[in-house]
């Protein structure tokens, strides 16, 4: 029993400490009002419970209704036994998370003073979405497949989906705070967002969907395209960040 109780506390803290890093780090990527930990922690909070909650039960019902039409999709697509997956995967799975991760963000709308702010906040929810999504694969991978499995799974995830679930979430953060303090509409960036997750699922799911055709290389294909979109991502996340603080930083300049 101790036993079970250490290896499942190592696992929770692998699965939620590089996440928590990662949210410090992009936090301090600003140098004029960063915003408050407490804050921060209450949205990467929703984003590991609420927005998990709230994305289970509706991928649930979605997968569904879709699997209930499934032969009418068959008509129109073709018939193909990885369809329903993909769908889950690329389309499904992205419209309901990105929108889910977003009332974190939603919750701290009265806090969005700064356009920066949003982008801060969204990565506080997609990274407490990640830490929490990271749990249940990792933990999985651990009970059915053993340490190996398990590491190799904390590895991929820690690097690839916690930094696509940021920086997508943060598109998402940055529309929310422009629609706050401009007026404009979220929906463009939420359809961004939705792209950007949409595009790394279909590079994680690549390797199983062409590996009878290419072999070895679609897995590594697929992988090389996953991290390029969550590193990329993560990069233009954190300079426009930069840009928008530096430019506040010379205004408050200029007014001295």
């Amino acid at each position: 029993m101790d036993q079970w109780i250490l290896n499942a506390g190592i696992v929770i803290l692998v699965a939620f400490v590089p996440s928590l890093l990662y949210l410090v780090w992009i936090r301090n990527t600003e140098r004029f009002s960063r915003e408050p930990y407490g804050r921060l922690l209450w949205v990467f909070s929703i984003g590991a419970i609420l927005s998990v909650g709230v994305a289970i039960v509706l991928e649930i019902i979605l997968s569904a209704l879709f699997d209930q039409n499934i032969e009418r999709v068959y008509q129109y697509l073709g018939e193909n036994p990885n369809l329903s997956s993909l769908v889950l995967a690329c389309v499904i799975a992205p419209v309901v998370e990105e929108l889910a991760k977003a009332l974190g963000v939603f919750r701290v709308r009265s806090a969005l003073q700064e356009l920066e702010n949003g982008i801060v906040y969204g990565a506080a929810a997609g990274l407490g979405f990640a830490a929490t999504e990271n749990l249940l694969y990792e933990g999985t991978a651990f009970i059915t497949a053993g340490t190996e499995a398990w590491i190799a799974t904390a590895a991929l995830r820690s690097v690839s989906s916690a930094l696509l679930h940021a920086s997508a979430s943060s598109v998402v953060g940055f529309g929310i705070a422009k629609s706050t303090l401009n007026g404009s509409s979220w929906v463009p960036y939420y359809i961004i967002a939705v792209l950007m997750h949409g595009s790394f699922n279909f590079a994680a799911s690549f390797g199983a969907l062409y590996a009878d055709q290419m072999g070895d290389a679609a897995y590594l294909i697929g992988l090389a395209a996953a991290f390029a979109i969550a590193i990329i991502g993560i990069i233009a996340v954190r300079g426009k960040i930069r840009s928008l603080d530096r430019g506040r930083g010379w205004r408050r300049a200029r007014r001295r």
